[in-house]
Order: structure tokens, then C-alpha cells, then sequence
């Protein structure tokens, strides 16, 4: 009997009459004393949302807002967080909640991360998001842009670059401990969708779920559940493990070759990133079933011209091309982490002329080998701060105390370089992508898809 009553109460809160309770403390940006509350909404309460939502009430944040598009996930956390607000559609939200909180954590299906963000830091709000922070190339744009316009905090939800072993790591890269850096590789044995057809049968959308607000901006099509359970695999939901994985693994390398001074102006074609993409057949609708990628790096500075190698297959077909001893015999040991990390027989080799750095996949834990020439690579950061935790950093950011590692500043062109890596492997010739100005020249077609149009009603 009490179940029902609470879920009667729940359904009361998320119906059509539910309003936003208007909090007397509401405050501008960086307004905040040194420990004071975040008041904050958590939109998308699926896998990462369910572990988001709780954990920054219980590091100095206060969740007052419950948003997705599928009430039966809000349930649960309704009766954990009773004084919440509810809501299924983001954009009532943002109307009726906008003088109640403070920042948003975002942590909904790939496609719908920009549109939210943005609709969030226009308001002049603080914004963390799941990686990858955008669906599409011109979306990381668009919210780095914002970002530094409205001067909100900002944090993509890659955990790995909060480390002490990540950030000491960075710091001896950048005094050249290795020497210079002419190539990297990074792996996962994940694989892809492979090549799939959209279903054809039309089952009624479930009564919980807000079908419209969970399609966003993607194209119109009917309700399928293989989309809403299945979401990561398709081209217009997803991001492929580029998406996924690579927003864990490529941080250290993007910052040790100093990549994101390409970003800046002046346009020049010296600038300009050359894609190679190997498929062993397209996947229009999905991602295909592995994927090898070279990004061809310009020199930088006094930075000579590096090549990242991006290799996403199962383990058979990493053993039968000879990836997977190639890269033994570069890191010169077993390439698996015995940290139970997460994805331990995937990672990152950063190539120098003294050494060699070797990760696991969230770049969370890193070692200088061959380790007896780096006897001093442990221990805490010296220039970059020690924090708590990626969440944490967040956090103080809002209250105006530092900066995260992993804003918008930083994700968004790292985003942007993995996401045209999908975009090459849709193509059966190489591309160059110019990243200040964010197009891809001399191929029309896959310009295009840097910023593929929203569905009517629906635009950053």
C-alpha cells in the first residue's frame, strides 16, 4: 500500500500540471560562498545518470530538478529526492525551472547532449555532460563557443584526466622527459554494429515514455524499442566506440602534442588534419564492425608532424593484422592492466624518441617505460592541481574555485577530431579537416555531415 501511494504522489509530480519550486537562493555565476550548495538538475537517468545524480548530493551538490523523457526511470530517485521537481521534457524544464538551479548534469543518449547543453549554458548555467559531448562535429564547436561567451564552468564526464597519475604524467610529457613525440596509438576490442536495417515494425509507444522528447533533434521515425535500449549502435543515436571509448583514451595524447593550438586562428592550410579510415564494409545505419584510423598531425611549433594510429576491433582481428604484437613490441611488455580497469586489454602507447608512455583506456592510470629509465614518474601533480575527483573539480568550478581539466575548451576539439574520424570511415577516400574552420575540404558530402540538419522545431 505505501508503494502505491508513493507512486501515485510520483505520477502526480510528473503530470502535466507540475511546476517548479522557485528556490530564494537562486544566483548568477560564480556567485557562490566557498562551501555552498549547487543547486542542480540531472536531465537523462539511465546508466550514468543513476550514478551522477546521487553522487554530486552526496559531494556538496543539491539535485532539485529530476528530468527524462522515460518516467519509469524517474521513479525511483522521485522517492529518493521527494523536494525534486520532475519533468520528462527538458526544454518545460529550462521554462519553468530556469530561477531554481544553478547548473545541470547531463547524462542522456549521445544525440540529444548538445541541444541540452547548449539550451543550459545559454541561461548561464554550468554544465557537465557525459562524454562525448556532442553527437555531431559542429555541435563540440557550438558549446565551446558558448562556453567561453556566457563563461559558465564546464566538464566532460571523462573521469581519467583527474588522476594524479594522469596529470604528473601530462606534466613530464611537457618537459620532453620522452623526447619528442612522432606517433601514438590507441585501441579498444570493442568492435562495431556492423552494417544493420532500421525495424520495420511499429509497436505503440510505451505510456511512460515522452517519444518526442527522447527522438530530439535526430530525424523522424516511429517509436522502436531497439532504439531506446539499443541507442549507442545507431548512426543517428550514437557515437561508435569513437564516441565512447575514444573520449576516455585520447585526452593524454591530445595535450601532449599540443594539439589544440591547431584550433586557433589564424586559418591556414599548414593547420589542416589528414583522415584515413579502414572499414571492411560500410554500416550506414550503424558503426562498422572495426575500424582502423590514421590522423595525419602537422607540425605544431617546434613540434615535428605526429600520426595517431586509432584501432577499434575485436581481439582475433587485432591478433590476425598484427596490431596486437606490434604494439607489445613497442610498449616491450603484456599490454593488459592488472587494475581491473575498466577495459584492461585496452589503452593507449605514447611514442617519443626516449621512452614510451603506456595507459589503460581511461588514461586514468599511466606509466614511463621502460620504468627503470623513469625511476621519478610517480607521486602528485606539481603544476597541474590535485583535486578529489573529476566530479569534485566540477564542482568548485561552479563556485568560481579553478577551472576543470576537461572543459569545453579542452573536450570540445577532442570531440570534434574523433567524431570526423566517423565521418572519414563513411568515405572511401581520405579527408582533410580544417579545424579552425571547422569543414572538411574538397568533399562537399562530408562537409555536410559535420553538421547534419535537426528535425523542425528542433536547433542548438
Amino acid at each position: 500500500m505505501a508503494y502505491l501511494s508513493s507512486r501515485r504522489s510520483f505520477l502526480k509530480r510528473v503530470s502535466a500540471a507540475a511546476t517548479c519550486l522557485i528556490l530564494p537562493s537562486s544566483r548568477i555565476a560564480f556567485s557562490y560562498e566557498a562551501n555552498e550548495k549547487v543547486h542542480y538538475a540531472a536531465i537523462g537517468l539511465g546508466k550514468r545518470g543513476s550514478y551522477l545524480a546521487p553522487t554530486f548530493a552526496r559531494i556538496g551538490g543539491e539535485l532539485v530538478v529530476l528530468c527524462d523523457a522515460d518516467q519509469e526511470r524517474i521513479g525511483p530517485f522521485a522517492q529518493k529526492f521527494p523536494k525534486g521537481s520532475v519533468y520528462r521534457d527538458f526544454r518545460r524544464m529550462f521554462d519553468e525551472c530556469e530561477k531554481s538551479i544553478d547548473a545541470v548534469v547531463i547524462a542522456t543518449p549521445d544525440h540529444t547532449h548538445a541541444v541540452i547543453s547548449a539550451a543550459a549554458i545559454r541561461r548561464g548555467k554550468h554544465v557537465y555532460c557525459e562524454k562525448p559531448i556532442a553527437h555531431d562535429v559542429r555541435e563540440a564547436r557550438v558549446l565551446r563557443e558558448l562556453a567561453a561567451q556566457k563563461k559558465v564552468a564546464t566538464q566532460m564526464g571523462n573521469q581519467g584526466m583527474a588522476t594524479d597519475s594522469f596529470r604528473r604524467t601530462l606534466e613530464q610529457l611537457e618537459d620532453g622527459v620522452i623526447g619528442h613525440i612522432r606517433e601514438a596509438h590507441v585501441w579498444f576490442v570493442f568492435g562495431g554494429s556492423g552494417p544493420r536495417q532500421p525495424p520495420q515494425d511499429t509497436p505503440p509507444v510505451p505510456s511512460g515514455l515522452d517519444w518526442d522528447a527522447w527522438l530530439g533533434p535526430a530525424a523522424e521515425r516511429p517509436y522502436h524499442p531497439q532504439y531506446v535500449s539499443g541507442w549507442g549502435g545507431w548512426w543517428d543515436f550514437g557515437t561508435g566506440c569513437l564516441g565512447g571509448g575514444g573520449s576516455h583514451s585520447l585526452h593524454l595524447t591530445f595535450k601532449a602534442l599540443g594539439l589544440r593550438q591547431l584550433w586557433n586562428p589564424p586559418h591556414n592550410s599548414e593547420k589542416r588534419i589528414r583522415v584515413e579510415s579502414e572499414i571492411p564494409e560500410k554500416a550506414p545505419h550503424g558503426f562498422p564492425r572495426w575500424q582502423f584510423v590514421r590522423f595525419y598531425i602537422p607540425a605544431r611549433g617546434d613540434q615535428p608532424p605526429a600520426t595517431i594510429y586509432w584501432y577499434n576491433a575485436d581481439e582475433a582481428e587485432l591478433h590476425r593484422r598484427g596490431v596486437w604484437k606490434k604494439l607489445e613490441d613497442i610498449a616491450g611488455r603484456d599490454l593488459e592492466w592488472k587494475d581491473n580497469s575498466w577495459t584492461p586489454r585496452s589503452g593507449t602507447l605514447i611514442v617519443g624518441e626516449k621512452g614510451v608512455v603506456h595507459t589503460n583506456a581511461h588514461n586514468s592510470v599511466c606509466q614511463i617505460l621502460p620504468a627503470d629509465k623513469f625511476p621519478q614518474q610517480a607521486g602528485r601533480p606539481k603544476r597541474y592541481p590535485h583535486v578529489a575527483g573529476h566530479e569534485y573539480e566540477w564542482l568548485n568550478a561552479c563556485r568560481g574555485q579553478g577551472s576543470c581539466l576537461s572543459q569545453f575548451d579542452h573536450s570540445g576539439p577532442v570531440i570534434e577530431l574523433l567524431l570526423v574520424a566517423n565521418v572519414a570511415g563513411r568515405f572511401d577516400e581520405p579527408i582533410e579537416f580544417d579545424p579552425v574552420e571547422c569543414r572538411i575540404i574538397g568533399n562537399a558530402e562530408a562537409d555536410a555531415l559535420l553538421r547534419p540538419p535537426y528535425r523542425t522545431g528542433w536547433s542548438l
